[in-house]
């Protein structure tokens, strides 16, 4: 098996062993962003020579400690490294070298991780689709004239196409998700406010947008909960973080065997709103089957979802609309938030887990991606919850179709603990064949 097709974690666990050393692995991923960028425009910035000097340094420790010692992974173009070109997709700084590096990026290189490469993004981070004006157009790896989504296709499309391990991104309103239901990948959004956005573009502190959260791509559960670890916890500079204990899986696992109370958990195939395709109706409902049959269930109920879809909409629109509003209209967004927020809040009193569609559809063709389109996830965004996307099926035309699962806030370890028993039977995630074939 080609070392582009191992996790991350299984990659940490090599080198430590001393069965692959990281020079090989960087290499072998260097090598796969050559093959498969010119199909998807993906990586932006590759930084190669200093990749493998990295690995070179990383092999010559005797003894590793760190998590991710001797790991590649890509960031997402919004988040500035430092004295490297981090455009954001925007003209005016296609030439911007930032003094220095995000937290969150900084987090995973002390980790021992190893930056390949930064990915495309709409212009600012902002948007369903991965294309601007300075790098253009990044291209799904099932099908070219479909969207990897955005506003983190980039790093979906890489970890996708087996160029990237892991992938650091982030979410707004589904722009972890989305990409990661576009490209049949598995993506993670933690409680907002768990980790910081400090040195994101137009992400100074927690003020800025209260609905952002940095999190990870990958192929496997188990690197989105190591990923999750290293990234988690405040930062003085963050106004919006804060310092709530961070809780595995299996300490989740555990306190559900000794409570014998099991979880509740609520699954829609439709929000009786935006009719999803039948398709993904039976992804939803192959997730939802999987889990009743897990140690930890205690009643699993087909319902409505636990929020009005026109209401998450219609905030969510006004909010991004919101420096053109005058102080009252402001105010009564504020306050319809705050409402909408409440509850969802006292829904998720009555159940543990809720699972839906990501998107009503597959990977939609380029330039048809709205507002509407991120129907099914922007009401977790309000709330703040956290979320966690798993690849569940494929569609006729040979696109994935992602499954998503949230949680209230602050219970993440809930989700990965279930999580990784899913994984168990949906596997890695679909391989881009047309792609990886060329």
């Amino acid at each position: 098996m080609e070392l582009f097709e191992y996790t991350a974690t299984e990659l940490a666990k090599m080198i430590v062993k001393r069965e692959v050393s990281s020079e090989e692995i960087v290499c072998c991923f260097l090598k796969q962003i050559e093959l498969v960028n010119p199909h998807l425009n993906a990586a932006v910035q590759i930084f190669a020579e200093e990749a493998v000097m990295a690995a070179k340094k990383a092999d010559s420790v005797r003894h590793p400690t760190t998590p991710l010692h001797g790991v590649p992974f890509t960031a997402k173009d919004v988040f500035e490294v430092e004295g490297k070109i981090s455009a954001a997709g925007i003209m005016e700084r296609k030439d911007f070298r930032p003094a220095e590096t995000a937290v969150a990026v900084q987090r995973l290189l002390d980790a021992g991780a190893i930056l390949l490469a930064k990915s495309n993004c709409p212009p600012g981070g902002a948007g369903g689709e991965s294309d601007n004006p300075v790098y253009g157009r990044t291209l799904n790896p099932f099908l070219p004239s479909r969207t990897p989504g955005g506003s983190s296709g980039g790093e979906a499309a890489l970890v996708s196409a087996r160029a990237s391990s892991l992938g650091l991104g982030s979410d707004s309103g589904g722009s972890l998700r989305f990409p990661a239901h576009c490209c049949g990948v598995y993506s993670f959004k933690p409680t907002t406010g768990r980790v910081p956005n400090t040195g994101a573009y137009e992400h100074p502190g927690g003020l800025t947008d209260p609905r952002t959260q940095i999190g990870a791509m990958a192929r496997s559960v188990e690197d989105l909960e190591l990923a999750y670890g290293i990234l988690a916890g405040p930062d003085p500079r963050d106004s919006g973080t804060f310092p709530v204990p961070v809780t595995s899986s299996a300490s989740a696992a555990k306190r559900l065997r000794e409570s014998g109370k099991g979880l509740k958990i609520l699954y829609f195939g439709s929000d009786n709103d935006l009719s999803p395709t039948a398709e993904t109706v039976v992804a939803v409902k192959r997730v939802a089957e999987l889990l009743r049959h897990l140690p930890y269930t205690e009643s699993l109920s087909e319902g409505a979802p636990p929020y009005c879809p026109k209401k998450s909409l219609d905030v969510s629109q006004r909010y991004w609309q919101s420096s053109d509003l005058s102080g009252l209209d402001r105010d009564k967004l504020l306050t319809d938030w705050d409402v909408f927020r409440a509850s969802l809040a006292l829904e998720f009193k009555k159940w543990d887990v809720v699972v839906g569609p990501v998107c009503a559809t597959p990977a939609p063709e380029h330039g048809t991606v709205d507002a509407v389109t991120f129907q099914y996830t922007l009401a977790y965004s309000l709330l703040g919850c956290p979320c966690l996307v798993v690849p569940a099926g494929m569609s006729s035309e040979g696109l994935p179709i992602g499954v998503q699962l949230a949680a209230a806030p602050w219970n993440e370890d809930i989700l990965l603990a279930i999580g990784l028993m899913l994984q168990r039977e949906l596997g890695p995630g679909p391989r881009p064949l047309r792609l990886l074939n060329t």
